[in-house]
């Protein structure tokens, strides 16, 4: 995958938008990041559950890897674009828009015993 692939696939998630963060481009959805680029661009991170990105680790292909520390555990993967299967890639792109997107579950306030 290219990095006009991977921007191009970005920006095709439903209000998905391109903006920058610490002088990097990185996609948006109701203001919230889902994924992003390296400054060379050849890098991608993406938004994704702890659960997912284990799935991904061990991945043939060698391009899936954890962000360093606390992001790292909470999901944040990172991508070598030049290896990654552009079918996963689009699954994952996706996974990462619906996180930002999908509707917090509603808490019920909790009743005194």
């Amino acid at each position: 995958m290219t990095p006009a692939q991977f921007r191009k696939l970005a920006l095709s998630m439903p209000g998905a938008e391109e903006l920058s963060h610490m002088d990097h481009p990185d996609f948006r959805a109701g203001g919230k990041i889902f994924a992003g680029l390296t400054k060379g661009e050849k890098v991608a991170t993406l938004k994704l559950t702890p659960e997912i990105q284990a799935t991904i680790l061990d991945d043939a292909s060698g391009a899936f890897f954890a962000a360093a520390g606390a992001w790292g555990e909470r999901g944040w993967t990172q991508v070598h674009l030049a290896k990654a299967p552009a079918p996963i890639m689009k699954s994952l792109v996706s996974e990462a828009w619906s996180l930002v997107t999908a509707p917090k579950a509603r808490r019920s306030p909790r009743r005194p015993s």
